[in-house]
C-alpha cells in the first residue's frame, strides 16, 4: 500500500499508525499548493479531493479522509490494540474520539492556515480551540494517560497532530497542564518520532 502525505499536514496521524501498528507502506510526498506528487505526477488523479491522507491498497482501491484511513490501518493489525474490535462499545467511544477532533478541532484549525480568513475570524477560532482544548484537558483527568484510558490508539495519533498544530499557532498548550504533558508523552514515543523524523519535523 502507499500513503500519500504532506509533512506536518493531518497525513502525519495514518503516519504514525502505520509505524505503530508495523505496517509495511511506501510513502509518498504531496505539494498540496501544486497537487503534485513529489515524483511529478498529478495527485488529483490519484484523489480528485487534492487533500491528503489519501491510501491507495494493493488492491488498487483508495480510501481517503483520516479517521477511515486510521480505522482501516488498526483493523489490519488488531493485536495492536490501536483500535477496539468493531462492535464493542468501546469502538464507538474511539468513533466518538475521532469525530470530535474532525470536527471540533481540526476544522477551526483551517480558519488559521487560511490567509484569506479577516482576523476576527481568526479569533473567534482560537476561542473554539481554546474551549476544545480544555474539554479533552479534562477528560484526561478523569482516565489517561490516553483518551481511551491505558491504551494507546488512532485517536491518540490524531489529537496528537492536532497539538503540534496548536504549537505551530503558538497556542501555549502550557494553559492546558495535563493536554501538554500528554503531548510530551506522546511525542516520546519511539514510532511517533521515527514517523516525525521521516517527515521532517524532528531530528
Amino acid at each position: 500500500m502507499k500513503l500519500y502525505y504532506a509533512p506536518g499536514a493531518c497525513s502525519l496521524s495514518p503516519h504514525i499508525v502505520l509505524r505503530e501498528a508495523a505496517i509495511a507502506a511506501d510513502l509518498e510526498q504531496v505539494d498540496l499548493k501544486t497537487k503534485r506528487t513529489k515524483s511529478g505526477a498529478d495527485f488529483t488523479v490519484v484523489n480528485p479531493k487534492g487533500q491528503v491522507p489519501t491510501l491507495v491498497l494493493d488492491n488498487g482501491q483508495t480510501l481517503t479522509e483520516g479517521p477511515a484511513i486510521v480505522q482501516y490501518l488498526a483493523d489490519q493489525k488488531p493485536q495492536s490494540g490501536l483500535a477496539p474490535h468493531n462492535g464493542t462499545f468501546e469502538r464507538y467511544r474511539l468513533q466518538e474520539w475521532l469525530n470530535f477532533i474532525t470536527a471540533e478541532i481540526h476544522k477551526p484549525f483551517g480558519a488559521l492556515f487560511s490567509q484569506s480568513t479577516p482576523e476576527d475570524y481568526k479569533r473567534v477560532a482560537r476561542e473554539a480551540l481554546a474551549a476544545r482544548f480544555a474539554y479533552v484537558d479534562h477528560q484526561l483527568a478523569s482516565g489517561g494517560p490516553f483518551l481511551m484510558g491505558t491504551q494507546f490508539t488512532v485517536a491518540d495519533a490524531y489529537l496528537f497532530v492536532m497539538t503540534q498544530w496548536a504549537r505551530f499557532m503558538k497556542i501555549d498548550l502550557g494553559q492546558w497542564a495535563r493536554l501538554k504533558g500528554y503531548a510530551e508523552q506522546v511525542a516520546a514515543r519511539p514510532r511517533v518520532h521515527d514517523a516525525m523524523k521521516e517527515e521532517g519535523l524532528a531530528k
